[in-house]
């Protein structure tokens, strides 16, 4: 992590927004926007309520914050060094009692599969989903200090891929990542589409064999170039429009109208950014417009809550959100950590 990552507090920031933005779009989630508003009031001033109880976007990026917390103090990131740990405190979170809040239907299935230890895990991964559930938990790969871009591109896809192995839930994951860590170090918001859109086309082809193995022979590409390229060219044309609707868009407008509901992974993310970028120096309002959304309103206002939280870090959340949150204790644990 760098010096101004550490200085703002980034990933303090990141996962305490994460979390808010979970909780505020969790009360909204499979609500128009008419049944919001008439639920909520005006969308600017959407209360958040207390106790600020989470969903499993905020559960299962905790589970994926402890495995890369136990995997790391094992020693250097590889992919049979985070496996193992992730997997387990996936399958802890199937089993738990707490798992009640709305789960998506691929995490269930494939953490039911990874209960079996001598099964791998490319059997587990459903390969035909490309849902939202890989990478609304993955911010913690971008703030945890110390990676390489090979290891944060890896442990991103591989986190991905234990679920969600459709390519695109792969690149989205990657691409969360990557927009989180930028954002993290310092990097102008207005550039950030742009940055993206440069990584994904240098990483169009390229295939993290040591990572995800032989994943792409359950799918339906030649070659595994071919198989991640499909993804990538997806959150490509994606970006594209994320890049327009930045232009365009109103505020006051539902931003699943210009960049999509959120259900699948490039709608999630490019949904997320512009909840964000229409509002860069208003975290709470971002966090609001983002929940008050069409779609899947607790995963995109989590992913717009992270990218506010490491741009601006721990400041931007006020105390008397901050201080009501579920599992705040755990938060501020992997945060201070992280950004120590």
């Amino acid at each position: 992590m760098t010096t101004t990552a550490v200085r703002k507090r980034a990933a303090t920031g990141a996962l305490t927004g994460l979390a808010l933005g979970d909780a505020l779009g969790f009360p909204t989630e499979f609500n128009d926007v008419p049944a919001i508003l008439a639920k909520c009031g005006p969308w600017r001033e959407m209360a958040l309520a207390r106790p600020a109880i989470v969903s499993d976007d905020t559960q299962m990026t905790l589970a994926l914050g402890r495995g890369l917390r136990t995997a790391m103090d094992r020693g250097p990131l590889g992919p049979k060094r985070l496996e193992r740990p992730v997997r387990e405190e996936f399958v802890e979170w199937y089993r738990s009692p707490e798992n009640n809040r709305a789960p998506g239907h691929t995490c269930l299935v494939a953490c039911n599969l990874l209960k079996a230890q001598e099964r791998p895990w490319q059997e587990a991964s459903q390969t035909g989903s490309k849902g939202c559930g890989a990478n609304m938990r993955v911010a913690p790969v971008g703030l945890v200090p110390g990676l390489s871009d090979e290891q944060r591109a890896g442990a991103a896809q591989l986190q991905s891929a234990l679920t969600h192995g459709h390519p695109t839930a792969l690149a989205a994951s990657d691409l969360t990542a990557h927009a989180v860590r930028l954002l993290a170090e310092g990097a102008e918001p207005t550039g950030l589409v742009g940055l993206l859109r440069s990584y994904a086309y240098d990483n169009r082809t390229r295939y993290h064999h040591r990572w995800l193995g032989d994943l792409w022979t359950r799918g339906d590409a030649a070659t595994p170039e071919r198989f991640i390229a499909y993804g990538w060219d997806e959150c490509l044309g994606m970006l594209d429009r994320l890049r327009d609707a930045v232009r365009t868009a109103s505020p006051e407008t539902d931003p699943c109208l210009a960049t999509g509901a959120g259900w699948i992974a490039e709608e999630a993310l490019a949904t997320g950014l512009l909840c964000f970028l229409l509002f860069v120096d208003e975290p709470l309002t971002a966090l609001r417009r983002a929940a008050c959304t069409s779609g899947d309103s607790d995963s995109i206002a989590c992913l717009t809550g992270a990218f506010a939280g490491a741009h601006l870090g721990a400041r931007a959340w006020p105390a008397e959100w901050s201080e009501r949150i579920e599992y705040r204790a755990e938060l501020g644990e992997l945060g201070t950590l992280w950004d120590a």
